[in-house]
């Protein structure tokens, strides 16, 4: 079975969604599932230096206290999750596309869901700019990744087209908001969805994967 994840790492219903694939797979294991982190950006035009936190937060609620409401749903299912997010320690909401870069660089080196994870901790729990790339680095080194090395792709801009293009193709066929789970690049699952809606869809994957007798 194969799965792939499109989600933003600056998407807090991507980590609960995270969360929630994860009480799936500890209560109906699936041993021979292949995840695959997908980039998805939700603000595609965003400056390559990010913006202000405050100043993103005018110009997309239209002020903090607009945004509140947003935050304090997000915030309540976070901790249903066991997720204390700090959106108050976010200063700098940044362009995700090198945090996308560094998640598909990990891919290769066979430590995505490690990279995944330590990105949303570094931006939701610790408020960090994980769109700096000394900070993209500490991450990869945290996560198993080769420091050095990691700088030097970073650098070169290696994957940053690859990366467009991926968010370009998801909205083609119709991803509007993430996380979204695909299922055998077939079935779609919008959503940070409960444990008992994952079941279904691995059950449905296991039946098209059985042999018709």
């Amino acid at each position: 079975m194969e799965l792939d994840i499109f989600s933003d790492t600056i998407c807090p219903w991507c980590l609960i969604g995270k969360r929630r694939l994860e009480r799936a797979l500890a209560e109906r294991p699936q041993p021979e599932l292949k995840i695959r982190w997908r980039a998805f950006q939700l603000n595609p035009d965003m400056p390559a230096g990010g913006m202000d936190r405050k100043l993103y937060l005018e110009t997309k609620f239209g002020g903090p206290e607009n945004a509140k409401s947003v935050y304090d749903r997000i915030r309540e299912a976070g901790v249903s999750e066991g997720i204390q997010f700090n959106f108050d320690g976010i200063t700098h909401t940044p362009n995700t596309v090198d945090s996308h870069r560094l998640i598909r660089f990990a891919e290769r080196n066979l430590c995505q869901d490690a990279v995944v994870e330590n990105l949303f901790q570094a931006y939701f729990i610790d408020g960090r700019n994980i769109g700096d790339h000394d900070v993209l680095a500490t991450v990869a080194a945290d996560s198993g990744l080769e420091e050095d090395a990691t700088r030097s792709y970073l650098a070169s801009g290696e994957d940053a087209d690859a990366i467009r293009a991926e968010d370009a193709q998801a909205r083609g066929v119709g991803i509007n908001g993430v996380p979204c789970f695909i299922f055998n690049g077939r079935h779609a699952l919008p959503g940070a969805q409960s444990p008992e809606v994952f079941f279904q869809l691995f059950d449905l994957a296991r039946e098209e994967a059985e042999p018709v007798g």
